[in-house]
């Protein structure tokens, strides 16, 4: 509009029509006959629906900052810091507090309980130490190898060998037919159909002629 040199009339008269949802409706309310320029509706906008300025977050806020199920302690601290940097004039001991207060049950949480920090980087100092051990842990389990997971998949996809299996085979059917002969007639009955190989030949045992 600015651009095209547009009149204040059709600046008004364009502008519900970026509008959607709430804005919209709260547009809608207006009284009639209120909007007297753009200016004046602008400046009810913002009013309404300001959008530039930041909510501003204060000290509990880092009450919210839980060090979740599962989690490293250096993606925790990574978060809390982040969160910090939102609030201005922080002090130090509410940063402790905070700290202290999101940590998960653990060997560090114990440390910090029997000794509480002096200071910042005291924490720091301290967290690191632990960071360390965890993932040190972390990188001696056989999950965490390289290429143990691919190699447990394909051990999972090779088949079984025979022993493994078992010395019973299983059945290539659920339920079968009943015979309502004997099976010597119905040996008898496809003797001649050329359907059964012939028996093999008898040896004889050493000693007989």
């Amino acid at each position: 509009m600015y651009l095209a040199n547009a009149s204040d009339s059709t600046r008004c008269k364009a502008f519900p029509t970026t509008l959607t949802k709430a804005v919209m409706k709260w547009f809608n309310n207006l009284p009639p006959r209120s909007v007297t320029s753009f200016d004046d509706i602008s400046r009810k906008f913002l009013m309404r629906f300001s959008i530039q300025k930041d909510k501003v977050k204060h000290v509990p806020s880092l009450l919210g900052v839980k060090q979740e199920v599962g989690e490293p302690l250096r993606n925790y601290m990574e978060r809390f810091n982040k969160a910090c940097l939102e609030i201005q004039d922080l002090p130090t001991e509410a940063v402790i507090m905070g700290l202290v207060n999101g940590l998960r049950k653990g060997s560090f949480s114990q440390s910090i309980s029997k000794r509480h920090p002096t200071s910042l980087n005291d924490v720091q100092e301290r967290a690191e130490k632990y960071i360390n051990k965890e993932e040190n842990a972390r990188l001696q389990e056989p999950s965490w190898r390289p290429g143990h997971s691919h190699l447990s998949k394909e051990k999972e996809r090779k088949p079984k060998k025979k022993e493994e299996i078992g010395v019973e085979k299983p059945r290539r059917y659920h339920s079968y037919t009943p015979l309502k002969v004997s099976q010597v007639d119905l040996y008898r009955e496809i003797c001649h159909t050329e359907r059964l190989p012939p028996p093999r030949p008898i040896k004889n045992k050493k000693g007989e002629s």
